[in-house]
C-alpha cells in the first residue's frame, strides 16, 4: 500500500516551492509526485494543425520526489508523516504519525 494517493493534499518540504500547498494529481512509479500548481515549468510548444494543437509558451506542472512533500495535517497546520496500520476487521488504513488519525475513511 502506497502511504501517497492521487488527490491526497500535501505540502512541500523543500526546494523552491517549500511551505506550497497543493493536492496530488498523480502519483509516478518512480516515485514522484505531481502536484497542482507546484514546480511549474514553461515548455515551449510548436503547432501542429494537422492534431490541432496550438503554439506557444504552456505552464506544466513537472514531478517532485515523493520525499519533498509531506502529507498536510489540518489538525496541526503542518505536514505529517503517514504509517500504515490494520484493523480489527483486516483491513488495512494509512494514519498520521502525530494523532494517529486515520486518512482512508470509507
Amino acid at each position: 500500500m502506497k502511504k501517497l494517493r492521487k488527490g491526497d493534499q500535501v505540502v512541500v518540504l523543500s526546494g523552491k516551492d517549500k511551505g506550497r500547498r497543493g493536492s496530488i494529481l498523480q502519483v509516478l512509479p518512480e516515485g514522484r509526485v505531481v502536484v497542482e500548481g507546484v514546480n511549474v515549468a514553461k515548455k515551449h510548444q510548436r503547432a501542429n494543425p494537422q492534431r490541432n494543437i496550438q503554439g506557444g509558451i504552456l505552464e506544466k506542472e513537472m514531478s517532485l520526489h515523493i520525499s519533498n512533500v509531506a502529507v498536510w495535517n489540518p489538525g496541526s497546520s503542518k505536514g505529517d508523516r503517514v504509517g500504515i496500520k490494520t484493523l480489527a476487521d483486516g483491513k488495512r488504513v494509512r494514519f498520521l504519525k502525530s494523532n494517529a488519525e486515520v486518512l482512508d475513511v470509507k
